[in-house]
């Protein structure tokens, strides 16, 4: 018997059984028959189920979706599925998923030997970081939340109240998560003058040109040389990265760009791309780890140089300079309410047997 010569109830539930959104759509198009039974049922439903299986935990993508300043980040939301909200969660996690193909490249960055592909067990976790991270960025790194409030005790309360929410283990995910995107920000998206000199000597060894290093802004913003996005302060966050969901499919190579930002001749030097070195390379990384896993992500993709990095920052808005993040300070204090000794969170998460790729014996 043919596919599509199944009992309609047998096609639904293939459908279901789909594991991702794309399974769903293909499934879809195989003959005229299959489509209309896609079309005439509850297809909304069906790439609900499938979005989970691939995605999931959709629970947790919803409170970012539903976040706002109206109420508390720490209480759970609730919101029925609509082809507005599918859109909004598919989006999100379609950046988690390229976050699940970069982890292991940071997390064994060292020690390759052992790098391995994460379990599905581990993927579903690494998923949940993100978006757990993802929510805690969306209502606390926003322009309420200057600099002069980030040690007053009752926004602290505010910030610990989230992280109370979740389990200790589910903390050392979203830490593990947090130290991957900060690798990401530190050596890619702003390098400091010292991994620019590394990486150009490594690549041009034969060379002894001396770098000129600036910490300042170094092009104007309105050029764009390369034919590459620029992101003008008129623009909204939220437009840009709209561009960047449907631009790239997951897995796309980017090497090309850290050419581009290692160039060297008369209308560029590499030494411009560098950040500044120790302590104002510091702060710089610790303002840019208020930017989303979404944002990052972005940059790293779409903003090969600095010029491009420092158009995207002055976008953020006077409130984004010198107000570092507050994610690795809210933990301290909600690991220390709860009596758990620093140190020895600090130890195992080093040791790898807590987050979110575990040593496996």
């Amino acid at each position: 018997m043919q596919l599509d010569h199944l009992p309609t109830e047998l096609l639904l539930h293939i459908f279901r059984r789909c594991e991702s959104v794309s399974d769903v759509l293909n499934f879809a198009s195989t003959s005229r028959r299959l489509h209309r039974v896609y079309q005439r049922s509850n297809k909304l439903f069906i790439l609900a189920d499938a979005a989970e299986a691939e995605l999931g935990p959709l629970e947790d993508i919803t409170q970012i979706v539903t976040q706002n300043a109206s109420q508390p980040a720490h209480i759970f939301r609730e919101a029925p599925m609509s082809d507005a909200l599918l859109k909004q969660v598919i989006n999100i996690g379609r950046v988690a998923k390229k976050w699940e193909e970069i982890y292991p490249f940071k997390k064994w960055k060292i020690d390759y030997d052992s790098r391995r592909l994460l379990t599905p067990e581990e993927r579903f976790r690494l998923r949940r970081a993100i978006y757990r991270l993802w929510l805690y960025h969306r209502a606390f790194h926003t322009r309420l939340y200057d600099r002069y409030s980030r040690n007053v005790r009752s926004v602290i309360a505010e910030r610990a109240q989230l992280l109370h929410n979740w389990s200790t283990e589910e903390l050392a995910d979203i830490e593990d998560v947090r130290q991957v995107i900060w690798d990401v920000v530190q050596y890619h998206i702003c390098p400091s003058n010292g991994t620019i000199q590394r990486k150009f000597h490594k690549r041009y060894p034969e060379r002894q040109t001396q770098l000129t290093f600036n910490i300042h802004l170094n092009y104007p913003i309105e050029r764009d040389s390369y034919g590459a996005p620029r992101f003008g302060s008129e623009r909204s966050s939220n437009s840009v990265e709209q561009i960047f969901y449907n631009a790239r499919p997951p897995g796309s190579s980017s090497s090309s760009k850290f050419v581009s930002k290692l160039r060297n001749d008369i209308f560029h030097d590499p030494g411009f791309e560098g950040w500044g070195d120790e302590i104002p390379h510091y702060y710089v990384i610790q303002d840019m780890l208020k930017l989303d896993p979404g944002q990052v992500l972005f940059l790293r993709e779409h903003a090969p140089l600095k010029e491009q990095v420092e158009a995207y920052i002055l976008s953020q808005g006077e409130w984004f300079k010198d107000n570092g993040e507050t994610f690795f300070d809210t933990l301290q204090w909600v690991l220390k309410e709860r009596g758990e000794d620093l140190q020895e969170f600090s130890d195992m998460m080093a040791e790898r047997q807590l987050g979110v790729a575990r040593d496996i014996c």
